[in-house]
């Protein structure tokens, strides 16, 4: 099997992790905070399965001391965590909640203080209720309250925060939230979704402009959730099929960032569906979510193998489950050699400054041992082979400068409950032990090979259960 080798990355390379707010943090009801739309989703019956929710999640808001020893015994060099708008801005726009800005400020001291860098994320995918009940992202005024939540929680914190992304994975909230209802708030309404997905580009860019003016030595960008899109065969039509599903989940999303605006072909396949036939993208849109950022943050974990589809829909493309492949818990295929090829890509047809990712990793039905271990050997060789293929996409000159693991721990993952475990860390749910599992032993020890010789020795503790 194919492992990475450590002198592929180079020097000062990010090494990290990742969680988001409303799958660890808990205390839902606490110190001011309002619901979002995905306590309203996890309250609709049927929307989630057993119909559990994040109210407690890993309770990482009552141990976030522990947790953070827990970041810092892996050796990493930073860490990426998003912070809840309805935490700190309870109304979506309008007064500011302390408490909320407060317990953020703990978390960027307290990982100072461990010698790791924060990276902090604007948005991931908790929109306070209250703004859904105005419009949602469908909504252009739900842009501009983002860019006011961005000058709150810049002004506070961009004085220690000096790494910020601003929305993460548009298009899972997009499309996933307003198209097919599989995630909050459940709305199927294509024009609607692809609404949404204009309006949050433009938060980004509003996004940016905060972080531009508050924290001017700062680095900012977006992160994409990407999949290579592959023709199931050499025919016209297949191939045809794979680029529609490009531009469905790729091209949408990079070419308005890299200042190239929609792509054509796609805003005529929307049709009436399509942001510009809603008279949505106003004048100077378009420059604003172009706006140049530092970097590209990606999100991946698997490819599109897909065929032409007449008959399946609008984007009349189907995705095929591919014979002889491995397949996660989630069933998505591992596929590492899509991420070099995804990296050698980006870089070839949009040349960012630097790419990030941001995101990456496997779930896997993952069981505590009798000797108190968790042997997740998938997880650990996915690992592997997909950080031996980055080393491959940086020998071959792709710009990529940061690698975060997803996720830090087991959490809520969503519309699928806490049933599916990506974390390297196992999370029993009913007593909130904490587990190194095999997967999070090997990154350690990986790290300590790839950071060898760096300026920086992070000091290294035993891992809290």
């Amino acid at each position: 099997m194919t492992q990475p080798n450590p002198k592929n990355f180079p020097p000062r390379f990010t090494w990290g992790v990742a969680t988001s707010s409303y799958q660890i943090e808990g205390a839902a009801h606490e110190d001011g905070r309002s619901p979002s739309i995905w306590d309203t989703f996890c309250a609709t019956p049927g929307k989630v399965l057993n119909g559990e929710n994040g109210d407690v999640a890993c309770d990482h808001y009552h141990r976030l001391d522990r947790d953070l020893d827990l970041i810092q015994s892996l050796g990493v060099n930073a860490y990426r965590f998003s912070v809840a708008w309805p935490r700190i801005v309870p109304g979506g726009r309008g007064a500011t909640n302390q408490a909320g800005l407060d317990f953020y400020s703990r978390v960027v001291d307290g990982l100072l203080a461990r010698d790791i860098t924060p990276w902090l994320t604007l948005y991931h995918w908790d929109l306070p209720q209250v703004l859904q009940d105005r419009g949602g992202w469908p909504a252009r005024d739900t842009a501009l309250a983002f860019g006011d939540y961005a000058e709150v929680v810049t002004t506070a914190l961009g004085d220690r925060v000096k790494h910020w992304i601003t929305i993460n994975e548009p298009w899972v909230a997009a499309f996933m939230g307003y198209g097919n209802g599989i995630h909050a708030p459940g709305h199927t309404n294509l024009a609607e979704s692809f609404a949404a997905s204009h309006h949050l580009l433009l938060a980004h860019g509003l996004g940016v402009q905060a972080v531009r003016k508050n924290v001017p030595d700062a680095q900012v960008g977006i992160t994409l959730n990407l999949a290579a899109a592959y023709p199931a065969t050499d025919s016209e039509m297949d191939k045809a099929a794979a680029h529609r599903q490009d531009g469905f989940a790729n091209r949408w999303y990079l070419d308005p960032v890299f200042g190239r605006g929609y792509p054509r072909d796609f805003v005529e396949l929307l049709g009436d569906a399509s942001p510009q036939a809603q008279g949505l993208v106003l004048p100077g849109d378009l420059d604003l979510i172009g706006v140049v950022s530092d970097f590209l943050g990606v999100n991946m974990y698997s490819r599109s193998v897909v065929e032409d589809a007449p008959d399946d829909g609008w984007l009349r493309a189907r995705g095929l489950r591919v014979e002889g492949s491995e397949y996660t818990g989630f069933d998505w295929e591992v596929a590492p050699q899509s991420l070099t090829d995804l990296m050698l890509r980006l870089q070839k047809d949009y040349n960012p400054v630097a790419i990030y990712i941001t995101e990456n990793g496997a779930s896997y039905p993952d069981t505590v041992n009798a000797d108190g271990n968790v042997q997740d050997e998938a997880r650990t060789r996915y690992f592997q082979q997909h950080l031996a293929a980055l080393g491959d996409a940086i020998t071959d000159g792709a710009k990529v400068t940061g690698y975060f693991a997803w996720s830090l721990m087991d959490n809520f993952e969503w519309a699928e409950g806490y049933d599916k475990r990506f974390g390297i860390v196992y999370v029993d749910f009913e007593t909130q032990a904490r587990t190194l599992k095999q997967s999070g032993q090997w990154y350690r020890d990986f790290l300590a090979r790839a950071q060898e010789g760096q300026p920086v020795t992070l000091p290294r503790f035993p891992a809290p259960t």
